[in-house]
């Protein structure tokens, strides 16, 4: 199976450049599955929720989602993005599965980061697990990593891959994900952005890069420069994160002490 990110700098606002600019890139792909950053389309660094509004999109009928079907149709890959949603009045930090055949579903980001909490609903999906015939994936969104549990809940519901868009600006996730993934034996393939954004009067954002791939034994098969731009694609056998076992004496997930957890 190919997987792989495409690591790039979104111009804040500028859906259809932005699109436009995703499109040719994955034109030359070949992948089964690709995962684009959190907000990839719209830019990150809101100084409104009028904004928010004018930007956010309904799924599954807005124009970013139905340009990333045509682009899994005519590519035949599957893509995991993040956008911002509009539901009724509500607005999600969202993340979109699509395929050759469509939509596949939506996950809302559960663990809103700093001033998200401003102009998003805190996700209310839950971590849900999609099998896209190679392999199941689940989704978490950036921030998200700073929370075991998202991880820990994908696994136990089947993930072999999770697809992890981001916009990270702190410096720790790269080296955390090699942690998630030994302490789950899954993938994960975490698309970040470039660049900074500076709008309204606010601290500049300044974007870390670093998008990765990385195995169910901590190896990181691939990492993005931090300030280049970067499509990435490498070959992984979903296989490998199936099998939990450490040694003949210890297996990850059965080995849980459950009834010790509780707080």
């Amino acid at each position: 199976m190919k997987v792989g990110y495409y690591q790039f700098d979104p111009v804040f606002g500028d859906v259809a450049r932005n699109l436009e600019t995703v499109t040719k890139k994955l034109s030359s792909a070949r992948c089964d599955l690709m995962v684009l950053p959190e907000l990839f389309a719209s830019g990150y660094q809101f100084v409104s929720k009028d904004e928010v509004a004018a930007l956010a999109e309904p799924v599954p009928d807005g124009p970013t989602t139905k340009r990333l079907c045509d682009v899994a149709r005519e590519r035949a890959m599957h893509i995991v993005a993040g956008l911002p949603e509009r539901d009724g009045s509500r607005f999600f930090n969202s993340a979109v599965v699509v395929g050759p055949k469509g939509v596949i579903g939506c996950y809302r980001k559960a663990h809103l980061f700093f001033e998200e909490t401003q102009f998003f609903t805190p996700g209310d999906s839950g971590f849900q697990v999609w099998d896209i015939g190679s392999a199941k994936i689940g989704v978490m969104v950036c921030f998200d990593w700073y929370y075991p549990e998202s991880a820990r809940t994908l696994a136990l519901k089947g993930a072999d891959i999770i697809c992890h868009p981001s916009n990270l600006v702190l410096p720790h996730c790269p080296d955390a994900m090699v942690t998630r993934c030994l302490e789950n034996h899954v993938f994960s393939i975490t698309a970040n952005r470039i660049g900074s954004e500076e709008r309204g009067g606010k601290k500049r954002l300044t974007f870390i890069g670093k998008s990765e791939v990385v195995g169910p034994r901590g190896k990181i098969a691939h990492r993005a420069p931090e300030d280049r731009e970067d499509l990435a694609v490498v070959d992984i056998d979903p296989k490998e994160a199936r099998d939990k076992s450490l040694n003949p004496y210890n297996d990850l997930l059965r080995d849980r002490r459950t009834a010790l957890y509780q707080a």
